[in-house]
């Protein structure tokens, strides 16, 4: 899992092989990249590719939602 939230004080952790950034849940940004075809946590300037469920875990702690559905109407849209 590349989060870790920590529920007692809002904080969070987001995780990669080459990045470990803490950070309060308020100031995590969950972005929809189109090009991924998936939900990214950013903090920090750092961005790291999440589930939905981990997308929804980290607004529900506080995170920004900042999400939005790709359409079949965009180009390269899977849906």
């Amino acid at each position: 899992m590349p989060i870790e939230i920590d529920e007692t004080n809002q904080r969070c952790t987001l995780i990669s092989d080459d990045m470990h950034v803490q950070g309060e849940a308020k100031d995590v940004e969950v972005i929809t990249d189109a090009e991924l075809r998936m939900s990214v946590a950013v903090l920090k300037g750092e961005r790291v590719p999440i589930t939905e469920q981990e997308a929804d875990a980290l607004t529900v702690a506080g995170a920004v939602d900042g999400r939005r559905h790709l359409k079949a109407s965009e180009p390269g849209s899977v849906i």
